[in-house]
């Protein structure tokens, strides 16, 4: 099958997401200038650069609330900080919870009942339980083709690791089981890994 994304899949779902898989989630926590906090997952999230380190997520939609945007994105302009939670397996029903459409002086920590902590860099709260978290500083935010589709790039000025994911001096992903985007209403969880090396190391 090939199809022209103007002229449509003629299927009766969009297989777009179902086939860039599996993604991480950004479980982004932001603080809006009024100190209304928002925390929000988003599936298109990824690391880009390693030094300095850097993330970037990308909101797709607008809330009636928020003109051109989502609370996430609007909270950014505000302040120009935001920090990503990483989502594992035991905190996937909170971290659904939290994806609602809930109006913008509704709080998602309290929504959903998760344990908030302050971060140590910016000024905004992170999911305390959570595996690991991305203190950001926001570097820009690019408007991409589409009505409201928003990139937002952040550099990383802190990271914080659960104590019980670091193993033999290594962040182990298989003490947490990170949790996956995959297509239509599906996730996937990590709870298998193997090593590859390059070749000639």
């Amino acid at each position: 099958m090939f199809y022209r994304p103007e002229d449509g899949h003629g299927l009766p779902h969009n297989p777009f997401n179902a086939i860039v898989t599996p993604r991480p989630i950004g479980w982004i926590s932001t603080r809006g200038a009024d100190g209304q906090d928002n925390l929000a997952p988003y599936s298109f999230f990824n690391a880009v650069a390693y030094v300095p380190p850097q993330v970037m997520f990308a909101s797709t939609s607008t809330k009636p609330d928020r003109g051109d945007t989502k609370d996430s994105v609007a909270n950014i302009r505000e302040t120009g900080v935001f920090c990503v939670n990483v989502v594992e397996y035991a905190m996937k029903d909170v971290m659904n919870h939290s994806s609602g459409p809930w109006p913008r002086e509704v709080d998602e920590f309290d929504k959903a009942g998760i344990v908030r902590a302050e971060c140590e860099t910016i000024a905004c709260s992170r999911v305390a339980q959570a595996p690991a978290n991305l203190e950001c500083r926001l570097t820009q935010i690019v408007q991409l083709p589409g009505d409201a589709n928003f990139a937002v790039f952040g550099q990383v000025t802190g990271v914080h690791m659960r104590d019980d994911c670091l193993k033999d001096g290594m962040f182990d992903v298989l003490a947490f089981n990170p949790l996956a985007r995959m297509g239509y209403r599906d996730y996937s969880v990590v709870r298998e890994v193997f090593e590859l090396k390059r070749p000639g190391e």
